[in-house]
């Protein structure tokens, strides 16, 4: 049986836990229906949205701006599968990737062959976020963004941070929206109202990460492309690497950015005035969930270990001024489950942590 447990942040009910106080120590997740296999987690500023291996979405959290789709807050915080049209001939079908802003979510849904091509926003965004034009500011209902991806290509990759949104497409190009006045999508500088096709990167995209005021843009795994968009402020540009090294996953919390190599280790840069990037003699690595201010990360041994910004308990109990600095806890172990239970995935949102296991 497949099983998602929660950490930190919960003041809106985004763990979905039951209750709305901030946790420490791994809670269970409450569905209203059976529990799902778990996914991807998507995380803005007090929602969560859960993608299911199924392709359905679940949502907890804070409603009102939409960003849960057509939604009243229940009774009691719980994940319960997602209404984004009110329309039954609306419905956007099966879901494949998911991203959210602070106040806004996007989804990419499967056209009638099964491609790629069907992108939907909802929730709040006046500089630019929904994507859907000047005009729409707030909408709880999934609003297609016409005209995209253009015809022949597919979405590869949808990523997101707190103001600002990118698509990379299946032909190598990259579309942004949003909040770029930094210039995260390349110039100009602007508030961005539909997506703006990204030039200048120099590659063909497999990859785009998104930090507060600038976005990463990676090649294949093995090519060694990178390119970094936006402010330098936390030396983002500047301290980035002339060749990205051979990858297996790649993540953006609002000031750093990862690199998980194929060896297993973790590369990042950044911000670290509360202990963001990698910690000295990290064990090796399988996976990588980036948040806000604080990264989780699943070890060879099966481990889940966080740090950075703990205030809201996301990187467990043990913290010095609120910080995990130099060091990891162990948030979650094989040690203390049941035999034959494992972590299977794990996700990062805003001062949230999440651990999927599962029995077989």
């Amino acid at each position: 049986m497949d099983a998602v447990f929660a950490i930190g942040s919960n003041g809106s009910g985004q763990l979905g836990i039951g209750h709305k106080e901030d946790v420490s120590v791994p809670k269970q997740v409450q569905f209203t229906a059976s529990s799902p296999i778990v996914v991807k987690v998507a995380a803005g500023g007090n929602h969560t949205l859960l993608l299911t291996q199924s392709g359905q979405l679940y949502w907890s959290g804070d409603a009102a701006g939409g960003a849960c789709g057509i939604a009243s807050e229940p009774s009691v915080p719980s994940f319960q599968e997602i209404c984004l049209s009110n329309d039954p001939e609306l419905q956007t079908g099966h879901i494949d990737l998911v991203a959210a802003t602070w106040e806004a979510s996007f989804v990419v849904a499967r056209d009638g062959d099964g491609k790629r091509t069907k992108l939907f926003s909802f929730g709040s965004g006046i500089k630019g976020e929904l994507g859907s034009g000047e005009l729409i500011v707030r909408t709880p209902t999934a609003t297609r963004i016409i005209d995209f991806p253009p015809a022949g290509t597919e979405i590869a990759d949808l990523t997101a941070c707190m103001g600002h949104a990118v698509a990379v497409l299946s032909n190598g190009d990259a579309y942004g929206w949003g909040n770029c006045r930094k210039s995260q999508i390349g110039g100009p500088g602007a508030v961005v109202y539909s997506p703006r096709k990204i030039d200048g990167i120099g590659f063909k995209v497999s990859r785009a990460v998104c930090a507060k005021e600038s976005t990463c843009f990676f090649g294949e795994p093995e090519s060694g492309n990178i390119c970094v968009l936006g402010s330098d402020k936390w030396g983002l540009s500047s301290n980035a690497p002339a060749t990205a090294p051979p990858w297996v996953d790649v993540g953006a919390s609002w000031g750093d950015i990862y690199i998980l190599r194929k060896d297993g280790s973790l590369q990042g840069w950044g911000r670290d005035d509360h202990g963001q990037l990698p910690p000295p003699n990290l064990p090796r690595l399988n996976k990588i969930a980036i948040g806000s201010e604080h990264a989780v990360a699943l070890s060879a041994d099966g481990e889940v270990l966080a740090w950075g910004w703990g205030e809201h308990g996301n990187c467990g109990p043990q913290v010095e001024n609120n910080d995990v600095k130099g060091r990891w806890n162990v948030i979650a172990s094989p040690k203390f489950m049941p035999p034959g239970c494992r972590v299977d995935r794990i996700g990062a949102g805003c001062a949230t942590s999440w651990v999927c296991t599962t029995d077989g």
